[in-house]
């Protein structure tokens, strides 16, 4: 029986619930373009089932921030999906911060070793440096959720070298991921 994974992509195309900026760059955008070439490397494995949050890049889900959310949990709990994964990109006043890191609801749970061998599986495939897993009860997706979640911060969109590997490189990131899943699973030997 097939694993039902349900790939987040962080955030609207317009508010509500737009995301960060930096570079002329959008996360909503690379988390659309990366959470789809997830979905494909997936889908092209017969150990998974793959939905996403967003269908195309101009997809609206909700009508202010908590419907937005709500409709992405909803959809992942309606669906049956056995593990979410939340896509998004960091942004911070300091332009040197940079590299991956996850959020779970606890440190001791599934979500939270899934994180840590997607934020391993970034790091190799981007040479960002892996900040680490962290726990975040507070965000909604990792509270709502009943099936293992995790929120992924790719890298940060103001941060020059990771805006430019999220947008020019996308594939790095989607491979990343793909192998943290794989490893966590035991699938990638």
């Amino acid at each position: 029986m097939a694993i039902k994974i349900f790939i987040d992509q962080g955030h609207n195309p317009v508010n509500p619930n737009a995301g960060a900026e930096g570079f002329g760059l959008r996360e909503q955008n690379i988390t659309y373009d990366i959470g789809t070439r997830l979905a494909n490397l997936l889908r092209s494995d017969p150990n998974f089932e793959v939905r996403l949050s967003r269908n195309t890049p101009t997809e609206q889900l909700g009508t202010s921030n908590a419907t937005s959310l709500s409709t992405r949990v909803n959809s992942a709990v309606a669906w049956g999906a056995n593990y979410f994964i939340s896509l998004h990109t960091n942004a911070s006043v300091n332009p040197t911060a940079s590299g991956a890191e996850g959020y779970a609801y606890s440190m001791n749970s599934e979500g939270y070793w899934l994180g840590e061998e997607i934020i391993d599986g970034i790091a190799d495939y981007t040479g960002l440096q892996n900040r680490g897993m962290f726990v975040r009860p507070s965000l909604y997706v990792l509270r709502r959720t009943p099936m293992p979640a995790v929120l992924i911060e790719m890298g940060y969109i103001t941060n020059e070298n990771d805006a430019y590997l999220m947008s020019q490189q996308p594939q790095r990131f989607a491979d990343g991921i793909y192998e943290g899943i794989l490893s966590y699973f035991g699938l990638n030997m």
